[in-house]
């Protein structure tokens, strides 16, 4: 009896392993095909995500060429002045901003035409000089332009005696054909300078190079003022002794040219200045 009861249980213990492994099996498969799924399902997250970055860049891009092409459209409505679709706001923006840039275009061809006008009353300040002082093949005498600026320059050998100020008579001749240029364009002022080569000059009324070119300077400014009647007010001397020289100064010839005497001819520059200063803070430049 004892030996059937342990074979039943034997038996019994059999039968429950056989059903739980079978169960296990069952499981296990049905593991395996949810692991499977979510595998799949994975993939596809990761494919939608990729899809929707991108989804995401590709509407950037065309917000950008949407930004872009209402720009072309906002370019191509200001030329064709086509102002139907424009609110009443939008187009009294608009029309602020074209008479702004109207008052801008005028501004800049008003100092255009400042200038313009400057360089024509320069040029033929020029041509009247040279056609007064007669040939420019006198290595003496150069009359050019630079910046908007007349320059008359004269040889110090064709106004001065060597180490002297006092106004040779040929130079009288010069000086009265520039004063009667000069004299009938009175917008025009002009600086005097007095110029000199490195040679050191002391004498009992002259100290220095200095003193020499200031008072060559001032003989020329009293000339054209005494002799020939143009107005001191309009001129001014100056001097600038050795140190603005033209040539080098380690020979005869460079010495020669550094002696000299300029003439700045100068259109009235406070007036043409302040017009282009009040030019440039009209709202309009800025």
């Amino acid at each position: 009896m004892k030996k059937l009861l342990i074979l039943v249980a034997c038996s019994g213990l059999m039968f429950t392993s056989c059903v739980s492994k079978k169960k296990y099996a069952e499981l296990e498969a049905k593991q395996k095909e949810t692991q499977d799924m979510l595998n799949t399902a994975t993939v596809k997250l990761n494919d939608c995500l990729e899809e929707r970055s991108g989804l995401r860049a590709e509407n950037q891009s065309l917000k950008s060429q949407v930004a872009s092409l209402n720009a072309t459209n906002g370019d191509l409505i200001k030329q064709i002045g086509d102002f139907t679709d424009l609110t009443k706001k939008g187009a009294a923006n608009l029309e602020k901003s074209l008479e702004s840039l109207k008052e801008k275009d005028l501004t800049i061809r008003k100092l255009q035409d400042a200038v313009t006008r400057r360089d024509s009353v320069n040029l033929a300040l020029v041509q009247s000089l040279k056609g007064a002082v007669g040939s420019m093949d006198d290595e003496d005498i150069e009359i050019s332009v630079e910046k908007g600026v007349v320059y008359v320059n004269i040889s110090d050998k064709l106004l001065f005696n060597s180490g002297s100020y006092q106004i040779t008579s040929r130079a009288k001749e010069v000086l009265g054909k520039v004063a009667a240029v000069v004299k009938n364009k009175p917008d025009f002022e002009f600086l005097v300078e007095g110029h000199t080569d490195t040679v050191p000059i002391s004498t009992g009324c002259i100290k220095d190079n200095w003193d020499l070119s200031v008072l060559r300077a001032t003989a020329v400014v009293r000339t054209l003022q005494n002799d020939f009647g143009v107005a001191p007010a309009r001129m001014t001397a100056g001097g600038r002794g050795e140190y603005v020289p033209v040539a080098s100064n380690d020979n005869a010839d460079g010495k020669a040219k550094n002696r000299r005497t300029r003439i700045v001819v100068l259109p009235k520059l406070d007036q043409f200045y302040n017009m282009i200063e009040e030019g440039l803070k009209d709202p309009a430049i800025n």
